[in-house]
């Protein structure tokens, strides 16, 4: 099963770096010229040098290096995009006499590394972004249950853990084997209450395996002073992504509209000003719903992005709080498949 799992994994990324490289190609991009649309919203997450190379590393996809987000910065300017805060574009997009296109770099989750080494290229170049800030990671009430995950899969060679149907035992004494376990722990993750899910895994981590979760945490991300400070960078911005990094669909209204409320108030008072964006976690179809939706735009915040790749076009002026975004990966780093996705062609494709 974890070899079958593994080759499945394989093939998915050698089908999309296959499609980026054909994408990447000036004459397929210019069949599509209004693929590319009003521009695009990019996702990233940790902005660092590269790590020590590891056969298993299940969250390098969240991880891009400085010089690669330089790139795609120059790629944007390069292919004539206008960067603008992402609170901002509802309003451009509706300006019926402005037919630029636009670009807007958010960062989610709030990492250290992001004030280290994205702001940096951010400043280098004028570019305005905006960071999304979970106060449970910001407080250390909440965990961060990949990174929890990821480290227990790294450590152990065997895992005891029930996953719902009684207690099993896990064998992670390779690479494949460890991915594998990793991904039981991600779906275990969205199949009972987050709550309990995440806090079964911190419970396993630190009494079967000395792991600290917290200590994670604070490894990566940013605290209450040094948001304040970044937050006197006129370029950032910060938003707001819930308290505790949950599904929002699997959460109940009362759960939902304090999970909005809370972090808008907390990120305030971290910033000094009210954020006007908010991103969804996870941001999938099965996180993002209508109702979700919303909720966010009855808060009153001027957009909202989930994870669902697009480009900016008409359908987002009609639901400013449902925008698309495209995912800087940390497993495709080259300017040419910046180019591919600036161009709109593989969510056409799609």
């Amino acid at each position: 099963m974890a070899a079958r799992a593994t080759a499945k994994r394989y093939l998915k990324y050698g089908i999309i770096r296959a499609g980026l490289e054909a994408v990447a190609l000036p004459g397929v991009r210019s069949l599509f010229p209004s693929a590319a649309g009003r521009g695009v919203i990019f996702t990233l997450h940790h902005v660092r040098p590269e790590q020590e190379t590891t056969r298993f590393s299940p969250n390098a996809l969240l991880s891009v290096t400085p010089e690669f987000l330089e790139q795609a910065v120059e790629t944007a300017l390069e292919s004539g995009l206008t960067p603008v805060h992402l609170h901002d574009l509802p309003a451009l997009l509706a300006e019926p006499g402005d037919q630029r296109r636009f670009v807007a770099f958010t960062l989610d989750d709030g990492y250290r590394n992001n004030a280290e080494f994205a702001a940096p290229v951010f400043r280098r170049h004028g570019v305005p972004y905006t960071i999304f800030i979970n106060p449970g990671f910001v407080e250390r009430t909440r965990s961060i249950w990949w990174e929890t995950a990821a480290a227990i899969a790294r450590k152990a060679d065997r895992i005891d853990f029930d996953f719902g149907d009684g207690p099993e035992t896990l064998r992670a004494t390779t690479t494949a084997r460890k991915f594998a376990a990793f991904e039981r722990f991600a779906a275990f993750v969205q199949s009972i209450d987050e709550d309990e899910a995440v806090q079964r895994i911190d419970d396993v981590a630190r009494q079967v395996h000395n792991i600290d979760p917290m200590a994670i945490v604070d490894s990566l991300v940013m605290d209450e002073e040094e948001l304040r400070r970044l937050a006197e960078d006129r370029l950032v911005h910060l938003g707001a992504h819930t308290m505790t990094h949950v599904n929002l669909r699997r959460v109940s209204d009362e759960r939902l509209n304090a999970e909005i409320e809370q972090s808008r108030a907390a990120v305030e008072a971290y910033a000094g000003r009210r954020p006007q964006s908010f991103a969804y976690p996870y941001g999938w179809t099965k996180a993002v719903g209508a109702r979700e939706v919303k909720a966010v735009a009855d808060a009153g915040f001027a957009a909202a992005v989930t994870t669902q790749p697009g480009v900016l076009n008409a359908a987002c002026l009609q639901n400013p709080t449902a925008m698309p975004r495209v995912s800087l990966n940390g497993h495709f780093q080259k300017k040419r498949y910046v180019e591919a996705l600036l161009s709109g062609v593989p969510f056409k494709l799609m």
